[in-house]
């Protein structure tokens, strides 16, 4: 294995919080669709959609070189939805929905099971990924 870079982000006050990164790329404050008197902005399933559709995106690309196939403004679009299961637990669901002009249905459906075995947010989601816990 081998890292090859590693992005930091903080976040304070949870759902209703802030969120800040270390390179100060995304300095916001978070609103909790949940909460009604939390204030308007983007919430963590918002930046986990767009990281997965930006990164999906990327290895949807990369799929379609390797079946011989070009995209042509593609849009990706993630669906992540927070739900409450039977034991007072959370778990994320996700849609993944890729429109790929001009390719056909079968070769689109191959370059996006293509994509999905590579994807490294696809990876975590089934569980193949390190994720280290420490108290610091």
């Amino acid at each position: 294995m081998k890292k090859l870079f590693t992005s930091e982000v903080a976040s304070k006050g949870g759902r209703s919080g802030s969120v800040r990164a270390k390179d100060g790329a995304i300095n916001t404050q978070l609103g909790n669709p949940l909460d009604k008197q939390s204030p308007p902005g983007p919430n963590p399933e918002t930046f986990f959609a767009a990281a997965y559709s930006a990164c999906f995106h990327g290895a949807l690309q990369n799929a379609a070189k390797k079946h011989g196939a070009k995209l042509n403004d593609s849009t990706l679009t993630v669906r992540a939805s927070l739900n409450e299961d039977d034991n007072d637990g959370y778990f994320l669901s996700v849609e993944i929905l890729a429109e790929m002009p001009g390719i056909e249905r079968g070769l689109a459906e191959q370059i996006l099971a293509t994509a999905h075995k590579t994807c490294p947010y696809s990876k975590l989601a089934r569980g193949e990924s390190k994720v280290e816990l420490r108290v610091v």
